[in-house]
């Protein structure tokens, strides 16, 4: 035995691969030196397996609701006021990319083997079993933070029309909180289906905020003013930031590039949706690369349009940005305003509604889908990873959803400051997460050569290959290190500075200390290349796929050629 795996003869294949050397993964009790084989991190048994419930169309939407939320709609204001349409462009153009790096690697890993505990999974498998716990429970961790915030945060916007003066907003927490355990515990086909039509409307609330950026910008509103690119020459593309001259906009533009990696958290959620997907091999890397181009199109376009309608001095954006949440903390509202049109606010806070909502739903569904991966690669007690006959993990998604309670702080005065804390904490959880994925994907890629696994043999590879991993690690561990460097300059390392840095640069240590804590308790060593196991589980998983497949075939054989498929497929499918 050595590091958990016990190399078996090799068998032979349906599919006579010469890459196959089967190896089991065994679970051992020192205590009474029992041994209990079976498939890690891949459920098969009726009573603990999920339900292959997303179609292609659920899964591309669900990455995109992941990646297009409030942060592009509201955090690109603050971004443009503290740094110039330049910074702002450029940074959620970098990022973009890194997202997307990120992305191919996970999903390079996820066509190959989809299994249930997703990409903590992978870090157990193919690079270090200590390395997966600390990356499941800190992801965990994350979103049962993110989850209660996103519902303070809906209280906060619904507050532009209703004091809370009039009504408590607990109130309308304990509703969305009831709504989305609902929608949570009908099963994956149905909680697929609503997030499609959530994330549809999301798309088209971005796209229509484009066009009448782009409508602005050449003098299409109510002043006939065509404005171009005139407000990066006057008041100018970068703006300084915590100092003077060129250092001051470097500084500005680092800024721009930690408000980006905000507002790109959340895209990697396509790998914990990869063991309820239907045919996942097919659908797992489209979804990765039409979130690519909707990253371009979305994000991109959006700063860099919202830059030309708006100043970064603007009074009305220096307004903005100092209010809580809302419509009135909206850039393209404040487009809207100087351009002689009050009526788009009730609008967009009715689109930010939506959109919060929506990201509280899937929020709540990756943080007991991680509980679920936990307990089913043996670093969480068993009984998370129990499901009802709908596929639903019940226990992980009860005790997920208790966490959610955290949110009843908002009905007093001073609480929401907290929440800004924990907003500041998830970010460098975040980039924990991205960073463990692609490490994992540095050491699957060793392997993979160590073995003589040639890419030919991958249902999808990463453009970029191991060495945009490389790059885009580089990327995130710079922005993690630098993320709050705000606290260092300056000086005044007060009060509010100090409870920055703490929520700033917590989740280093902490992850550490799980990587580290793990091992010293369960005397864990990093997998060698050449004993990475890349085959046990997925012939089940290739039978699975043969019989979707077949179903499907007979299906479009009984009803015939679809008519206008191919406009939906060159026109549509990119979008939804």
């Amino acid at each position: 035995m050595d590091d958990g795996l016990v190399n078996r003869k090799p068998s032979s294949y349906d599919d006579g691969s010469p890459y196959r050397n089967e190896k089991a993964i065994v679970d051992s009790d020192p205590h009474n030196g029992s041994q209990e084989m079976h498939i890690a991190g891949h459920e098969t048994s009726p009573e603990t397996s999920l339900h292959r419930g997303l179609e292609a169309r659920h899964i591309t939407m669900i990455a995109i609701g992941g990646a297009v939320g409030t942060g592009l709609i509201i955090g690109t204001g603050k971004a443009l006021e503290q740094a110039g349409p330049a910074s702002v462009f450029i940074s959620y153009l970098l990022i973009g990319f890194v997202v997307f790096l990120v992305m191919a690697a996970l999903g390079e890993m996820a066509a190959w083997l989809p299994i249930s505990a997703g990409f903590t999974g992978y870090a157990s498998r193919f690079c270090d079993p200590s390395l997966g716990f600390a990356l499941g429970w800190l992801y965990w961790f994350k979103y049962v933070i993110v989850t209660p915030n996103q519902l303070t945060a809906f209280a906060l916007v619904i507050q532009f029309w209703v004091n809370r003066e009039d009504v408590n907003p607990g109130v309308f927490i304990a509703v969305v909180l009831v709504v989305i355990c609902i929608i949570n515990y009908f099963g994956i086909k149905f909680f697929g289906e609503f997030e499609f039509w959530l994330s549809s409307f999301k798309v088209i609330v971005i796209l229509g905020l484009i066009l009448f950026c782009f409508i602005l910008m050449l003098g299409g509103g109510p002043d006939h003013d065509r404005k171009g690119f005139r407000y990066w020459n006057d008041p100018g593309a970068f703006k300084p930031y915590l100092g003077e001259g060129s250092k001051g906009k470097f500084l500005g533009f680092w800024s721009c590039m930690v408000n980006a990696t905000f507002a790109y958290l959340g895209t990697e959620l396509v790998g914990v949706t990869v063991a309820e997907a239907q045919n996942p091999r097919r659908t797992v890397p489209r979804a990765i690369k039409l979130t690519f181009y909707r990253i371009l199109v979305f994000y991109c376009l959006s700063a860099l349009l919202v830059g030309m309608c708006v100043r970064y001095d603007s009074e009305n954006l220096i307004f903005a940005t100092k209010a809580k949440t809302g419509a009135s903390a909206s850039p393209f509202v404040v487009a809207a305003k100087e351009a002689g049109i009050e009526t788009l606010s009730h609008i967009i806070n009715a689109c930010i509604l939506v959109f919060v909502f929506s990201a509280s739903n899937s929020d709540l569904y990756i943080a007991s889908r991680t509980l679920y991966g936990l307990a089913s690669s043996g670093h969480a007690p068993a009984i998370f990873k129990k499901t009802d006959r709908r596929g639903v993990p019940i226990y992980a998604l009860g005790t997920s959803a208790s966490f959610a309670l955290l949110a009843f702080m908002n009905v007093s005065d001073d609480s929401s400051k907290v929440f800004g804390y924990f907003v500041n904490l998830t970010t460098i959880l975040g980039l924990m997460s991205w960073v463990s994925i692609l490490v994992t994907h540095i050491y699957w890629c060793r392997a993979r050569k160590v073995q003589g696994i040639p890419d030919s043999a991958l249902p999808y590879v990463a453009p970029l290959r191991v060495y945009g991993s490389y790059g885009a690690l580089a990327v995130c561990i710079i922005v993690a290190l630098t993320k709050n460097y705000d606290v260092f300059v300056g000086g005044n390392f007060g009060k509010e500075k100090y409870k920055t840095f703490i929520t700033g640069y917590i989740g280093i240590p902490l992850y550490l200390a799980f990587i580290l804590g793990h091992k010293l308790m369960k005397k864990t060593r990093g997998i060698r290349a050449e004993d990475v196991d890349f085959y046990t589980g997925k012939d089940a998983i290739d039978r699975e796929e043969n019989e979707f497949l077949a179903q499907k075939a007979a299906k479009e054989a009984a009803k015939g050629p679809s008519r206008g498929g191919w406009f939906y497929r060159i026109f549509l499918s990119w979008l939804f």
